[in-house]
């Protein structure tokens, strides 16, 4: 079976992150990069399916050269070969750009299943999937908390607010994947080793066939039009207990409402 993980770099959310007042594009710079936390989780699901089932895994990342540190620890955790889709005129692209050069992408690695997180850290738009098994034409199969594979059909539970729905299509498919699905392996000492011999090709926008006019900041067709920073933290109410402390609190708490 060929799995495909999508896996995106992020800021890391305990760093301080902005955007560029410029372009007011996310200033990648500005933070440490890390895997998409949900990614991990598409990792290890695609990692268990092919333990199950046989095949091999390949991540697929899009974005800048800095993002072969995350190549490099998907490759670490089990993943058996990468491909880094890499190009200046990316830079910028939105939700439906990128939809369309990952599925561009897609078409030189080819693919049985499409594994990504249910959204990232940084944008949240949660669309991706959607968009790509369109542009695909495949079944998408969405906020998965289970999978599994019986021959040419995928199972799924969808985790829902009520409990879950139970999900089947046909191979090949798209499944996005939820924090509840299980638990990322940590990448061992020889993983670690390993992920440096693995193969990690390049692809620039003419290598997938991905046409310089539709993707790129100039030609998004969404675009951030206003930001402002965050204002600082007010300093808190501090409330001296001289044996009233908790009236006090109850007032406070009355007052905002929340009693």
């Amino acid at each position: 079976m060929n799995i495909v993980v999508l896996v995106k770099q992020v800021p890391d959310t305990e760093s301080p992150r902005k955007l560029k007042s410029d372009d007011s594009t996310l200033d990648r710079a500005a933070a440490d990069g890390v895997i998409n936390e949900l990614d991990e989780y598409a990792i290890e699901e695609a990692l268990r399916i092919k333990e199950a089932h046989g095949g091999e895994v390949t991540v697929l990342t899009m974005g800048p050269d800095k993002a072969t540190d995350s190549i490099r620890k998907a490759l670490a955790m089990g993943a058996d070969k990468a491909v880094h889709l890499v190009d200046e005129a990316l830079a910028g692209s939105d939700a439906l750009q990128t939809s369309y050069a990952i599925a561009q992408a897609l078409g030189q690695t080819g693919y049985d299943l499409v594994v990504l997180g249910s959204e990232s850290t940084d944008a949240r738009t949660g669309v991706l999937a959607a968009m790509l098994a369109e542009r695909l034409g495949v079944p998408q199969l969405s906020l998965a908390n289970k999978v599994e594979i019986e021959g040419s059909a995928i199972k799924i539970q969808r985790q829902t607010d009520y409990g879950y729905d139970r999900v089947e299509a046909s191979l090949p498919a798209v499944v996005s994947v939820v924090e509840k699905i299980n638990e990322p392996r940590y990448p061992s000492f020889k993983g670690i080793m390993a992920a440096k011999k693995k193969p990690v090709q390049s692809l620039g926008i003419a290598d997938a066939g991905i046409d310089a006019g539709q993707v790129g900041l100039a030609n998004a067709a969404t675009e951030v039009v206003d930001f402002a920073e965050a204002p600082p933290r007010a300093q808190g109410q501090i409330v001296t207990d001289e044996g009233d402390g908790g009236v006090k609190v109850a007032e406070f708490l009355a007052s905002k409402k929340f009693v």
